[in-house]
């Protein structure tokens, strides 16, 4: 069974769910209040003209303002909410309340929904929180009140693995020059999970089948109530995001952030791993996403927050930029990017079919399998977010009604399950693809970057669209389904994959002229 199958009946979204009635539980319900920030807007980490700012002097400039956090306080105890929790660095506020108490301080009504398929109901809230005019203008938005599933896991199963031409990711990062004498050792890669499980014992296994023996060290951290949950089919999506990280940057820690897949889950484990001071990532790996338009504007909103706390704090931000061609998966016949690889703050990987061996790459272009139901890669123009300073020379493409939107992806690499990656999953050898297998795969690079360099890359954007073609596998052929390859970047692959060794020389280049121009 093909992947396209499997993953879309088991990973419905929110909005395709249906209204079956009224929520009937009783239970308390904990909900993330999401605080503006203090100051000015903060401006990222950007290489190599701004540094990050600093943990310790975070909450100070860009946390939430303790005189917020006081109304607020006020606001819940007159509906008699209770507070779990603050951290004004992060800027959240915790609260716990009955359904009905719930409903009353956020004035909306809680329902609840049936999932696609004969999937399981789940709690969903009607209509936008709203909250009195004194405490209104410090609130970003209330999440957890909506239980539905805001993002499907990007990967693909290839359906008849027999045929597949596939690498380990030792071999692809040969193909792509990844630079030697780098392991990422000093770094700690985070990444992201909204469901899945993580088998320590397979993760073993899978590094000595590689010749690998000092194994990375790996946190399982949860967030929300998230848990690692192993025996499901987003352990394929667990398990890829591992090893591939594992493999190519042997030497770094790794943290897997466990989240409900809910938009408070995926809000909370962005924030928390961007502010762990414990294990100080320098990259987070997403491979989790979903289509713009199935995101509402406060939890859109509430993302950017802590996507440019992330890059503020010189955290690079790698992202999948969808398995299903320019609609994301989308059946109203438009053209849909994938969220969060739309976010300006994010490093948006895009896919391609990679064939070659050793060091040489015979041929490369664009990962589209659709016609066999296998997938391709996501990539268009945002409908939500305004076209970056960074990429106003890419010639990115007019987007729906003429807006002039961010371009994605900005990067690519293989992705296709006919040119797939091997892991181990639940035990069993299988071969996996999907613009998922990507993100970790430039992760685990930037934190290479990272070590030799000596400092964060943080926001990479600026100097990558500076350096243009010349240190990447400029990706020619091909289509995305609206989109078709061409010379630069383009809708299908960005820049296109990388030349790993040249890219770091460049990077360092600038970090010694102080210029990403």
């Amino acid at each position: 069974m093909s992947m396209s199958t499997a993953r879309h009946s088991q990973w419905p979204l929110g909005k395709d769910a249906q209204y079956v009635g009224p929520h009937q539980g009783t239970e308390p319900i904990d909900v993330t209040v999401v605080m503006r920030r203090r100051g000015a807007h903060p401006t990222p980490a950007a290489w190599p003209h701004r540094p990050p700012c600093k943990r310790e002097d975070f909450d100070a400039q860009w946390g939430a303002d303790p005189a917020d956090a006081e109304k607020l306080r006020g606001f819940a105890q007159q509906h008699g909410l209770t507070e779990t929790g603050c951290e004004l660095h992060r800027r959240v506020m915790h609260l716990r309340g009955t359904p009905e108490q719930l409903q009353q301080a956020f004035g909306v009504q809680l329902g609840s929904y049936q999932m696609p398929d004969g999937g399981p109901i789940k709690r969903g809230c009607h209509g936008k929180p709203t909250l009195p005019g004194d405490v209104s203008p410090a609130v970003v938005a209330v999440l957890g009140l909506d239980q539905r599933p805001v993002a499907r896991p990007h990967f693909r199963r290839l359906a008849a693995a027999a045929a597949a031409t596939s690498y380990t990711p030792l071999q692809v990062g040969d193909l792509y020059g990844f630079p030697a004498h780098t392991d990422g050792t000093g770094q700690t890669v985070a990444i992201i999970e909204l469901g899945g499980g993580y088998t320590a014992s397979d993760f073993s296994r899978y590094m000595q089948s590689l010749g690998i023996s000092q194994v990375p060290k790996v946190d399982v951290v949860s967030v929300a109530g998230g848990t690692s949950q192993p025996g499901g089919d987003a352990d394929g999506e667990v398990m890829l995001d591992v090893e591939v990280i594992g493999a190519l940057a042997q030497g770094a820690a790794i943290a897997i952030y466990f989240a409900p897949n809910t938009d408070q889950g995926f809000y909370e484990a962005i924030s928390q791993a961007a502010h762990d001071s414990t294990r100080n990532p320098s990259v987070i790996s997403i491979s989790w996403g979903g289509p713009e338009d199935s995101w509402a504007a406060t939890t859109l909103q509430a993302m950017e927050s802590a996507l440019l706390d992330a890059t503020t704090l010189g955290v690079t931000v790698t992202a999948a930029s969808g398995d299903s061609g320019s609609t994301d998966g989308e059946s109203d016949g438009q053209q849909h990017v994938d969220y969060p690889s739309s976010s300006a703050y994010v490093l948006a990987c895009g896919g391609t079919k990679l064939t070659g061996s050793g060091s040489k790459i015979s041929s490369e272009t664009v990962w589209n399998e659709l016609t066999k139901n296998e997938g391709a890669t996501g990539g268009g123009v945002s409908a939500s977010f305004a076209l970056p300073t960074w990429q106003s020379s890419a010639k990115v493409p007019a987007g729906a009604n003429g807006f002039s939107g961010r371009g994605v992806p900005d990067v690519a690499g293989n992705a296709d399950p006919e040119t797939g990656y091997q892991v181990l999953v639940d035990g069993q050898s299988q071969v996996i693809g999907g613009t998922s297998a990507v993100a970790p795969l430039w992760a685990a690079l930037i934190a290479r970057f990272n070590q030799q360099l000596g400092q964060n890359v943080g926001d990479v954007h600026e100097a990558l669209y500076g350096i243009g073609t010349k240190a990447f596998h400029d990706i020619t052929k091909g289509n995305n389904g609206a989109f078709k390859a061409a010379k630069g970047w383009d809708a299908c692959t960005g820049w296109g994959s990388p030349k790993g060794q040249t890219l770091l020389t460049t990077l360092a280049s600038l970090k010694g002229s102080g210029s990403a121009s």
